[in-house]
């Protein structure tokens, strides 16, 4: 056996995903394991994949959206490839500033809200 390759489990261990979510990346054609009978194995190609895909989703893009970009590498080489992911970082970028500024707005009025509760409580009686 290759030393380079990871078996099935390994993968799952190394990237600290489950079994299923293994097979469906496969499934949708994210990896494409080499197989020896029933057992699957991952080169280097396929770990340098797994990273791209969960750096992907960390970053809230869709699996689609990973799918497409990783196909562009096969298709179009490495310059396009960089051009789409240039315009897909700069779209999720925006979609997380807006969410980040609408966090940081409903953080405030939470804030806001308790320290008028808080202070209401300070006018109240004691409990009986």
């Amino acid at each position: 056996m290759n030393e380079n390759r990871l078996t099935f489990k390994e993968m799952c261990a190394r990237f600290e995903v489950t079994p299923r979510t293994l097979r469906y990346y496969e499934y949708i054609e994210l990896l494409a394991p080499e197989k020896e009978g029933r057992s699957r194995f991952y080169t280097p190609r396929e770990v340098a994949r797994m990273t791209l895909i969960l750096r992907g989703r960390r970053f809230g893009f869709s699996l689609e959206e990973i799918r497409q970009w990783l196909l562009i590498y096969q298709k179009q080489g490495n310059k396009t490839q960089l051009e789409a992911w240039l315009a897909l970082a700069d779209r999720q970028l925006a979609d997380l500033t807006r969410q980040q500024e609408a966090l940081a707005a409903a953080v405030a009025d939470l804030h806001a809200l308790r320290d008028v509760a808080a202070a209401q409580l300070d006018t109240l009686p004691p409990a009986p």
